[in-house]
């Protein structure tokens, strides 16, 4: 029967024949199984590394060589004069296009789990990277730590500045209390001994101007304890 469809393919002057091209695509899908077997062993021998790129692009290569010898076969069987010899020849050209189509479909399944893995890949190397730049968004955590803690030693500072002011204010108190006394009993003195009453009026001014000083000093030191905060700060 093949003989026939040879004679048949044979007078296209010279070209091969329907039994030839069969032949030789039998040979590339016998090429191309191992071609895949080989591909799907590296694939899991080498735990999911990715395999030589020469080797799927030439699977891919012969797969659609042997579509093409599917065409060729077909076209010839047509011009079998033979009903037998064509329904034979079309179920053998169907043969070889289905298998063609598995090795298609297995080559593509292998793409999709190449393609997954680089994904899943290119993910981890993403997370890696971001747990990598961890280290800036810690250092950040790092330098707010360090403000909190300048922040809390800063307030300590003012705590004990306002201890210390209010220990001077207190002790400017207690001063101006005794100035008072001090005051009237040199008032009682005065008194006493008949000063005048511009003497008396030249020791209020006298008094007078020492509370100006008392207060004077009072605010220099509370704004000098400011300026010392907010310098260290």
């Amino acid at each position: 029967m093949e003989g026939g469809g040879g004679g048949a393919g044979g007078g296209g002057g010279g070209r091969s024949t329907l039994s030839e091209i069969y032949q030789d695509a039998k040979k590339v899908v016998l090429r191309t199984r191992d071609a895949v077997e080989r591909l799907e062993r590296f694939e899991y021998s080498s735990a999911g590394m990715e395999s030589p790129p020469e080797l799927s692009s030439s699977i891919a290569r012969d797969i659609t060589h042997i579509q093409s010898l599917c065409v060729e076969m077909d076209r010839l069987c047509r011009s079998l004069p033979s009903k037998s010899h064509r329904d034979l020849w079309k179920r053998k050209v169907e043969q070889v296009a289905e298998e063609a189509e598995s090795l298609k479909q297995s080559l593509d399944k292998y793409s999709l789990r190449t393609q997954r893995r680089m994904m899943e890949a290119k993910e981890r190397a993403e997370l890696l990277g971001r747990a990598n730049g961890d280290s800036h968004v810690l250092k950040i955590f790092d330098e707010e730590a360090q403000a909190m803690q300048s922040a809390r030693s800063s307030a300590r500072m003012l705590e004990e500045a306002s201890l210390t002011g209010e220990a001077i204010l207190s002790a400017m108190s207690g001063s101006r209390e005794r100035l008072k006394k001090a005051h009237r009993k040199a008032l009682d003195v005065l008194n006493t001994v008949g000063l005048s009453n511009s003497v008396l009026r030249l020791i209020e001014r006298r008094h007078r101007v020492d509370n100006w000083i008392k207060y004077a000093g009072m605010i220099l030191t509370i704004i000098t304890v400011i300026i010392i905060w907010r310098w260290k700060r």
